[in-house]
């Protein structure tokens, strides 16, 4: 099985919505998660494992896109094998994750 880099593309702040929708006490400059920042990368050797930090409730949304991407799989829409784009489904603050499969060197 081979491993996987998962890097956070882009964050997304629906600020309408959050005024209206959302209980939580936020900074007044929050952009979105506070959890990941732009550009963090996390490598998963075992598709098992939630690496240190990640949102669970992401890692819950984009497994079955990890999944994929480990086991050799790749998807029609993609241009390159082996990647995939998914995102956790917060409909507030949602984090677009890019998966890329990590080849072992023989």
């Amino acid at each position: 099985m081979a491993k996987c880099k998962i890097t956070v593309l882009k964050k997304i702040f629906n600020e309408e919505l959050v005024s209206e929708y959302c209980s939580l006490d936020l900074p007044q400059n929050c952009k979105g998660c506070p959890r990941f920042k732009i550009g963090d990368v996390f490598i998963v050797e075992n598709h098992n494992d939630v690496p240190q930090g990640f949102c669970s409730w992401a890692w819950a949304d984009i497994h079955k896109d990890l999944l994929t991407v480990m086991f050799n799989g790749s998807y029609p829409w993609t241009k390159q094998k082996g990647l995939s784009i998914a995102c956790c489904t917060d409909g507030l603050m949602p984090v677009i994750f890019k998966l890329e499969r990590i080849e072992e060197q023989a």
